[in-house]
């Protein structure tokens, strides 16, 4: 009988290990190391001409001037938000991952992408989670065209690739990877033996077939794709589809992308129809249809290759704690904390008795330090119950001695604010137009001081 292969595997970093411990030597992490049977041993008298590679073939090397540099003949999803997000469109032979919370909208989205993919191409939808019945009233109550899609219901990842040989999709969803199992694998479904093999199986039919897969993915606890870390390694994209059950806005972000650019942002309406894209999202972070009120301000984040206008709201009150909060919603918490020691030690306001919080309206996670001195702005605006101009937009990166340092595509910032009817901004310096846009009076400030006292 074959001896079966085992190896200790971190379930974070995906390290791999001779045998059991308690702590990851790479990134530190305690109880994460769990055993992986990689399947019985296969003969290795096979000849040289028989290997392959992941992609399915063996190619000699080639220098730069040789290989050929053609685009990818990329074709569309049917939605632009979902094409923006993925680099411009699929792209033949590439592995998708979705996540996403339970009731995000993921089988949904694809759904949707499928049945308007199946009217001019083969397309295949595997699902292990649901019956065929679910997912024909799924696709019956969102009005979707159903003479044309394939629709299988299995878990077995031998015969889903059997499956996609005989009908050759060229476009492929498995929902979802957690529930595939391999026949070769002892563990149970779910595990990271399963999961790494199944997916290492199924991106390597996609190399060699030129099928576009998509997987469908479970998120932990703290909202990160589950499974092993190299897991995101086999695949040639990861996004993330985000959104809180109490709002009817679904965002969906690029996590990893080899076709384009990283941290791309698309936004999706839940309606009765299932997801409608949203060609135009500033309009609706920026719904300022209440009163103004002191402590608002608009500024402007690049996500992706787009600017993006969103408002982002500062509550400070007095504390009746002796350590007085700071919280951040969309917002690093750390980041918070640093900023109002700089306003104190460089713009002379003191909230050190003061509970702060911040809170990025609609849901919008902002990475980029350009919100600096909007948050800024809004902390000193709430804490002198002052209003700033609603037709006022400010941008810009505080640095820890009060300067206010440039971003990245401030003209494109200008133009999008000037686009909504914005009259007045606040940039830094270095990012200060030449030419100001149409109707816009631009303020450029090189410190926090300057930038205070152009909104008293």
């Amino acid at each position: 009988m074959a001896k079966q292969k085992t190896a200790y595997v971190c379930t974070d970093c995906g390290s791999d290990y001779s045998k059991w411990q308690g702590q990851c030597g790479d990134c530190g992490a305690w109880n994460t190391i769990s055993e992986v049977r990689l399947g019985p041993a296969r003969s290795t008298g096979r000849v040289a001409g028989n290997r392959a590679g992941f992609a399915g073939a063996l190619a000699g090397a080639k220098t730069l001037a040789e290989i050929d540099v053609e685009d990818l003949p990329r074709f569309s999803s049917g939605a632009g938000e979902f094409d923006r997000v993925l680099g411009g469109g699929l792209v033949p032979g590439s592995a998708v991952l979705v996540g996403g919370h339970p009731g995000a909208g993921k089988s949904t989205l694809l759904l949707q992408t499928m049945c308007h993919l199946a009217g001019s191409m083969e397309a295949l939808y595997v699902t292990g989670e649901e019956s065929l019945q679910q997912v024909a009233m799924r696709a019956r109550r969102l009005q979707l065209p159903l003479d044309r899609l394939r629709m299988m219901s299995e878990t077995s990842v031998e015969t889903i690739a059997a499956a996609a040989e005989e009908f050759k999709p060229r476009v492929l969803v498995v929902d979802s990877i957690q529930v595939v199992h391999s026949e070769d694998i002892a563990s149970a479904p779910g595990s990271v033996s399963q999961v790494r093999e199944c997916a290492a199986y199924l991106t390597r039919f996609a190399k060699q077939s030129g099928t576009v897969l998509f997987l469908v993915g479970h998120v932990t606890k703290d909202g990160s794709l589950a499974g092993p870390k190299v897991l995101e390694h086999m695949i040639d994209c990861s996004i993330l589809l985000e959104g809180s059950h109490d709002s009817r806005f679904r965002t969906l972000r690029g996590q990893k992308n080899r076709f384009g650019a990283v941290n791309e942002l698309g936004v999706f309406a839940m309606t009765e129809q299932g997801l409608r894209e949203v060609k135009n999202p500033s309009a609706i972070f920026l719904d300022r249809s209440h009163g103004p009120a002191p402590g608002s301000a608009v500024m402007v984040v690049w996500e992706g290759t787009r600017p993006l206008l969103v408002e982002i709201q500062a509550l400070v009150d007095d504390s009746q704690l002796g350590n007085p909060r700071r919280v951040a919603v969309g917002l690093e918490q750390n980041r918070l904390a640093m900023l109002l020691a700089v306003l104190h030690r460089h713009g002379g306001l003191q909230v050190g008795d003061q509970d702060v919080f911040a809170n990025v309206v609609g849901g919008v996670k902002v990475l980029e330090t350009s919100a600096d001195l909007a948050l800024l702005l809004a902390i000193v605006s709430s804490y002198r119950d002052r209003l700033l101009p609603r037709d006022m937009v400010v941008f810009g990166e505080v640095g820890l001695s009060g300067e206010i340092r440039p971003v990245p595509s401030g003209q494109e910032r200008l133009s999008e604010a000037a686009k909504h009817g914005f009259k007045r901004a606040i940039v830094p310096k270095a990012n200060a137009p030449k030419t100001a846009p149409a109707g816009m009076q631009v303020t450029a400030v090189s410190t926090l001081a300057e930038a205070l006292s152009a909104v008293e």
